[in-house]
């Protein structure tokens, strides 16, 4: 199976997902956490919270998925290990694919979604450095996005509840949209945040959907290269270049117009 097949076949799959996580109403069908007492604790909306149960409820459809498909699915054998899951054809081809989570405001703009380390296994690409298998043996990398609304009508945490006010229960997000877009088209030219050595990604839904990010036009070795290559200011000193040799598209640009010209003269001294 080759990647664009893969990713076809996934991007599919998910259309499905917005019914499966939603009421009626649009609301999230998980209202809280119950006990063995039949008490109901209310949501936080708390990002990591949120994207955890989101997986909870994912992977047991991406595992009907895979065996639908002939495919193996494999999770990773550590915590902080990448990619969230690992999808594996009959010929042994690799697939990884990674939940990306965030929410969204009225304007259709995202909150800091990022798309994994530019540091380690990024740049190492033949050995298994926090993976279970070395990057570049995979013949994609997909980003599996769910995006959702917070809801303005939310419960106060530590609320506690009995089955029968199940309905009193407002849920706290609301609105899902998913996406499935290789990392490189919707990566943006920008670190997630700070120094963190995260590829950060578009913030806008339609451009995540549509998978329009800053390397969409420029091509996937375009954007191995920039984030190979790309230091923060605090790793330029550790590593002894002094300050980044860039920090958007337009000055890596001006970065890789000065190397020709020192490419230039040096084939014109020769």
């Amino acid at each position: 199976m080759d990647s664009a097949t893969f990713s076809n076949l996934l991007a599919e799959e998910v259309k499905g997902y917005k019914t499966l996580l939603e009421t009626e109403g649009g609301d999230w069908i998980v209202k809280g956490f119950i006990d063995v007492h039949q008490n109901i604790y209310s949501m936080t909306n708390d990002t990591k919270v949120v994207s955890k149960i989101l997986e909870l409820i994912l992977v047991p459809r991406l595992e009907a998925f895979a065996k639908r498909n002939g495919l193996a699915m494999e999770f990773p054998s550590a915590q902080n290990f990448y990619p969230d899951l690992t999808f594996k054809d009959g010929k042994g081809n690799l697939f990884a694919v990674d939940f990306k989570s965030s929410y969204y405001n009225n304007n259709r703009q995202v909150n800091g979604l990022t798309l994994g380390s530019y540091w380690g296994y990024f740049r190492n690409r033949n050995v298994k450095k926090n993976m279970d298998h070395p990057y570049g043996d995979y013949k994609c990398h997909l980003i599996l996005g769910i995006l959702y609304r917070q809801s303005p009508a939310t419960n106060g945490e530590g609320s506690i509840y009995k089955i029968d006010e199940l309905k009193m229960i407002k849920s706290v997000i609301d609105s899902f949209v998913f996406f499935v877009q290789p990392k490189w088209k919707v990566a943006s030219d920008r670190p997630g945040s700070g120094n963190t050595r995260n590829i950060g990604a578009a913030t806008d839904i339609d451009d995540l959907v549509n998978g329009r990010g800053t390397f969409a036009s420029l091509g996937e070795d375009v954007f191995d290269a920039y984030w190979a290559g790309y230091f923060n200011k605090k790793d330029a000193r550790t590593e002894g270049i002094g300050k980044p040799h860039y920090h958007n598209i337009e000055t890596y640009r001006k970065y890789l117009s000065r190397q020709s010209n020192l490419l230039r003269k040096i084939s014109n001294r020769q």
